[in-house]
């Protein structure tokens, strides 16, 4: 059990780092725009990341679950650009937000399944 929740703590540091950190302007700017270059290498910085944690389990299983992150964060992202509020002065904005956060967390979660399975 503790493989488990040492990958999910590195999962939520990777996740305030792309999200938070490094994401760049053009990144936030393009995420809700299917297929923008930004909102491709956003979810490319959490690919790498994830990765980079399952690695050590070997690279061909890290790349598939990396691959699965990326999928899934792009989406994830795009859906709540697209279709969330995107005024911050509003309720909705931050429900929209908690939503989102949410669906990446349940994603890591499935993937460390993957992973410990």
């Amino acid at each position: 059990m503790f493989l488990y929740e040492v990958a999910l703590l590195l999962l939520f540091v990777k996740h305030w780092l792309c999200d938070f950190v490094w994401q760049s302007p053009r990144m936030l700017a393009e995420k809700g725009v299917y297929g923008k270059l930004g909102g491709l290498q956003h979810s490319a910085c959490h690919a790498v990341g994830t990765f980079a944690v399952f690695s050590l389990g070997g690279w061909q299983f890290a790349a598939v679950l990396a691959a699965i992150d990326f999928t899934v964060h792009y989406h994830i992202d795009w859906l709540k650009l697209r279709y969330g509020e995107q005024d911050s002065s509003k309720s909705a904005f931050w429900n929209h937000l908690g939503l989102d956060q949410l669906a990446h967390y349940f994603t890591y979660v499935f993937l460390v399944r993957l992973f410990i399975n």
